[in-house]
């Protein structure tokens, strides 16, 4: 097990304007870049990570309000901005060509890079792994921890939110027979204050009014994609589960590339991690090596 204190031993930045964004790599030849979900970091991918990066290099990042990252308190935070982050960090590591793997926040981040490489940008994503993740906001079932984060008592909430309340709405997500250790959520929790209780998950939740502004884009993003796409879904998520699929399928294509992990919740890179890896490797026309 990586442990989120080897995870970020040899911490890299690189600036974001005044920010500064935390970021690492491992591997070597064909690149694949990682994008992580909410409210957690770039350590979710690591179960996964070393035998992903004996294969490939592997580039992860946080974003922008997110681990390691810098989390400016008077901030509008936004899916296009963690975009530019993203194409930032591609351009500080320098793959030209790369996969993609995402989850839950990371997916509309992946939305918006796709649509800007139909756009005429100068890097070409291969192939697209998403996990779970609200794709359409109409499916997309936000716990209720995140209505109210999204209101007028965000604030409130946001410095009153404790451990226990944290890991039972986390754990909420995640499969009954799969739930997160106390030690991960434990770990979860202190990225999430890192540093000196600096979290802003009331100015990150906005992001679900991203999703229902930029719906169309982000949608005919998946439609028109040059690169090939699978899904990994955890079928038991209650906020983007096999629910998602079935809109998945009737507004992308019915023969969808799905990989259904029939009892994982929310999080499948940490819940079930030889199957995500079995999803990734054996995903062949996004040419990634078995």
């Amino acid at each position: 097990m990586i442990s989120a204190q080897q995870w970020y031993a040899d911490a890299r930045y690189t600036d974001f304007g005044p920010y500064e964004i935390f970021y690492t790599e491992s591997g070597a030849g064909e690149a694949i870049v990682f994008l992580h979900g909410f409210p957690t970091s770039s350590w979710d991918w690591y179960k996964i990570w070393p035998e992903l990066s004996r294969r490939y290099r592997c580039v992860a990042f946080d974003f922008l309000g997110f681990g390691y990252s810098s989390k400016p308190a008077d901030h509008t935070y936004s899916i296009h901005e963690q975009t530019d982050i993203t194409e930032a960090v591609i351009r500080r590591t320098g793959p030209t060509r790369f996969k993609l793997i995402a989850h839950d926040y990371g997916v509309s981040v992946a939305q918006e890079l796709l649509a800007r490489q139909r756009e005429g940008r100068d890097y070409a994503i291969e192939s697209v792994i998403l996990l779970n993740g609200g794709l359409f906001p109409e499916t997309h079932r936000a716990r209720p921890i995140q209505k109210l984060l999204l209101g007028p008592l965000g604030p409130v909430l946001n410095r009153v939110l404790g451990f226990g309340r944290f890991s039972k709405s986390l754990n909420g997500v995640f499969g009954k027979d799969t739930q997160a250790s106390d030690e991960e959520l434990r770990e979860f929790w202190r990225l999430l204050n890192y540093p000196d209780r600096a979290r802003r998950t009331h100015k990150l939740i906005r992001y679900m009014k991203d999703r229902r502004e930029h719906r169309e884009r982000w949608v005919a993003a998946l439609r028109k994609s040059p690169a090939p796409i699978r899904l990994i879904n955890g079928s038991v998520d209650p906020v983007s589960g096999a629910h998602l699929v079935d809109r998945y399928r009737e507004l992308i294509t019915p023969d969808a590339d799905v990989v259904a992990l029939k009892t994982i919740g929310h999080y499948p890179q940490v819940e079930d991690p030889t199957g995500v890896l079995a999803g990734i490797l054996g995903f062949g026309r996004g040419g990634y090596k078995a």
